[in-house]
């Protein structure tokens, strides 16, 4: 097998290569989701646009964002 993720290491592999992920703190420190948002080029509206172009199988129903909900919950 080839994997090409496979670190021999003590180093954190990123759950998403190629993405940067951002700390709370850096976000508070930006000022907040909204601010922080803006300051990446992203508005309300703009990620409202896009969430309304998604297929409506790409939402949860509610009985299944429950399920996730008390799953959630248990696992704590």
């Amino acid at each position: 097998m080839n994997n090409r993720n496979t670190k021999i290491s003590d180093e954190i592999q990123a759950s998403f290569p190629g993405r940067k992920s951002y700390s709370i703190a850096e976000i508070l420190a930006a000022g907040g989701a909204t601010a922080f948002a803006s300051k990446m080029g992203k508005t309300p509206e703009s990620i409202e646009d896009r969430l309304k172009k998604l297929p409506k199988d790409a939402f949860l129903t509610k009985d299944e964002a429950a399920d996730a909900i008390e799953t959630l919950n248990e696992s704590k």
